[in-house]
C-alpha cells in the first residue's frame, strides 16, 4: 500500500525545549536541538544547537551552528559557526570556522580544507591579491601633494617626500 509513495529528500528533525533524548542519532536531513541530547550524532545535513540547547555529544555534520552548548568533539565538513552565545567544550575539525565575539571554544581546532581549495596554483592566488599602488614620480608629486585626499598610506608619504625634494632643488 505504501510502497508506491516516494521517499522525501529528507525531513528536518527537532528536539524541542524541555525534551531530553539519549542514544545515537543518524540523520540524512537537518537537525535542530533546543532541548538536551546525550549521545553521538552523525548528520548528513546541518546541525543547529539552539540557544536553549545542550548536546553532550560527539557530532559529525556537514555544517554546524552552535548557539547553545556542546560538550564533546565535533567535525564539520563544511562550516562551523559559534555564535555570540554559543559554547563548545571539545576538539574541532572543520572546513571553515567562524567564532563570533562572545562565543567560546575550549579545545583544539584543526582546519581541513577541501581538496580543490589548496590545489590552486600560486599565480592564481597572487593575481587575486589587491594591486599595489604605482610609485609616484617627482613630476606628479606636486599634483599628488595638492590632491592628497585621493592618496593613502605609502603613496601619500612618497608624494610628500617627492614634493620636499622638488622644493629643495628649486630653492
Amino acid at each position: 500500500m505504501f510502497k508506491d509513495l516516494k521517499r522525501s529528500a529528507g525531513t528536518d528533525t527537532l528536539i524541542g525545549q524541555g525534551t531530553r533524548v539519549e542514544g545515537k542519532m543518524v540523520c540524512e536531513a537537518n537537525l535542530r536541538i533546543e532541548g538536551e541530547y546525550r549521545g553521538d550524532i552523525e548528520c548528513a545535513g546541518s546541525v543547529i544547537i539552539g540557544e536553549a540547547g545542550i548536546a553532550r555529544s560527539n557530532i559529525t555534520a556537514t555544517d554546524l551552528i552552535v548557539a547553545g552548548r556542546i560538550i564533546g568533539d565535533v567535525a564539520a565538513k563544511g562550516r562551523l559557526t559559534i555564535t555570540s552565545n554559543g559554547q563548545l567544550h571539545g576538539n574541532v575539525t572543520a572546513g571553515s570556522f567562524i567564532l563570533h565575539d562572545g562565543g567560546i571554544l575550549n579545545g583544539h581546532c584543526r582546519m581541513e580544507f577541501p581538496q580543490e581549495t589548496h590545489t590552486r596554483p600560486l599565480a592564481e592566488t597572487e593575481s587575486a591579491a589587491s594591486p599595489i599602488a604605482p610609485p609616484v614620480t617627482p613630476a606628479a608629486a606636486g599634483t599628488a601633494a595638492s590632491s592628497s585626499k585621493e592618496l593613502s598610506g605609502s603613496a601619500l608619504s612618497a608624494a610628500k617626500e617627492a614634493a620636499r625634494e622638488k622644493a629643495r632643488q628649486a630653492g
